[in-house]
């Protein structure tokens, strides 16, 4: 069986794809249609199934952000603060970071291997037009984007892992419609220039009204990178018009001077996320030699907090799927889906509850979240009391 796969995308599941696949005796061709690769971006955390992943694939220089002395605040409709819950205090122990780091961490080991016979080898500005699967090979036709030249190649397996709305997917298994499922709702997340004014450098803050909120993450060495998210039946006409001026509308009327400072920065942000939220529902993520990983495959989006992890899982535990099974690739890409899917599905259900934390939806369910953010705040601060008491309170005789 020839062992030479397509790997289409060079983002995080694409990279950890190739990873995974090389220490499987494959010899991976990613290929990506952007002109360059991506560098910075918005916050991310991983889950400690995507560090053991990250572990696994043997990313040793991961760069980690979680803040050490911020605090996370909750703003409300007066423009008062009050502690609260941040995404880190959720269970599950996440680790922050941004999505350039676990990028430059896996570009660090891509280029390791590129180096030698039988390495990972990267094309830029390629895309694929045309899949064709036969019996024992996949036949495709690629282009270069800058020139239009096309030409065709054969691989013993083709990987789509890229994106929400993949090239692959559509040419393999249908248009995105039969996938793509909508939630109403849009997303527009960048890094900050700067703190918002008033507040630490590690702080964190929340603004959230029904239908809409305003999220900034504090990091650890580095600026705070802010997520702007809100509701919508009209997920076309988001795209219409200047985007700087469409969120100014959307939160025109929570004038805290810290969510100003975030709508003041989207012009100048160099990388900026901006679109609306799906979730990808497929019967299965193969066809013969096709599969697809990460957002293409089952995008848990956003608001589940746990798409890197799965991004890092999957290419994981595909290479460890064919190293189990290396003359059988059916039986390889079954048990890889068998394995993964039941975290997939979970994540998937849970990505609707936190939905309601980044942004509820109703007024019932914003009362609720405020609540909730209310009490728990209220908890930390008397933990903390408590704590500096216990720290000030003299020490008893003989000690």
């Amino acid at each position: 069986m020839q062992k030479r796969a397509l790997i289409v995308g060079l983002g995080i599941a694409g990279m950890s794809a190739a990873i995974g696949l090389r220490e499987a005796g494959w010899t991976p061709v990613i290929i990506e249609r952007a002109p360059r690769r991506r560098t910075g971006g918005y916050f991310v955390n991983l889950m400690p199934e995507g560090m053991d992943a990250a572990a696994g694939l043997g990313l040793d220089d991961l760069h980690t952000r979680d803040p050490l002395r911020g605090t996370t605040w909750v703003l409300n409709r007066r423009g008062h603060r009050r502690p609260a819950l941040s995404w880190l205090d959720l269970p599950g122990r996440p680790t922050a970071m941004v999505r350039g780091d676990v990028e430059a961490a896996l570009w660090g080991k891509v280029a390791a291997l590129r180096q030698g016979e039988g390495g990972v080898e990267v094309r830029l500005a390629t895309v694929p037009v045309e899949i064709v699967e036969g019996d024992d090979a996949v036949e495709v036709l690629l282009e270069d984007a800058s020139s239009g030249i096309r030409h065709r190649e054969s691989f013993g397996l083709v990987i789509g892992a890229d994106g929400l709305r993949s090239t692959v997917r559509r040419l393999a298994f249908g248009p995105h419609e039969r996938f793509m499922t909508s939630w109403n709702a849009m997303i527009c997340a960048f890094p900050l220039p700067a703190q918002a004014p008033s507040f630490g450098a590690q702080d964190s803050l929340i603004s959230a009204r029904t239908g809409r909120a305003v999220w900034v993450f504090g990091l650890a060495d580095r600026a705070p990178t802010a997520l702007l998210t809100y509701c919508t039946k009209d997920i076309d006409a988001q795209f219409t018009g200047d985007r700087t001026e469409r969120l100014r509308a959307v939160f025109h009327d929570m004038g805290h001077p810290a969510v100003r400072h975030v709508l003041d920065a989207l012009p100048q942000a160099p990388d900026h996320l901006f679109d609306s939220v799906h979730q990808v529902k497929m019967d299965r993520w193969s066809t013969g030699r096709v599969v697809l990983t990460g957002d293409a495959a089952w995008c848990l989006n956003l608001f589940s907090g746990m798409g890197t992890t799965a991004a890092l899982r999957g290419g994981a535990e595909l290479g460890r799927a064919l190293r189990e099974h290396p003359d059988d690739l059916g039986a390889a890409l079954a048990a890889w889906e068998a394995g993964l899917r039941p975290f997939v599905a979970t994540h998937q259900r849970m990505a609707r509850v936190k939905h309601q934390w980044f942004v509820p939806t109703n007024r019932v369910l914003a009362g609720v979240r405020a609540l909730v953010m209310r009490l728990a705040g209220n908890a930390r601060r008397s933990s903390t009391e408590a704590r500096l008491l216990r720290a000030a309170a003299p020490a008893p005789d003989g000690v």
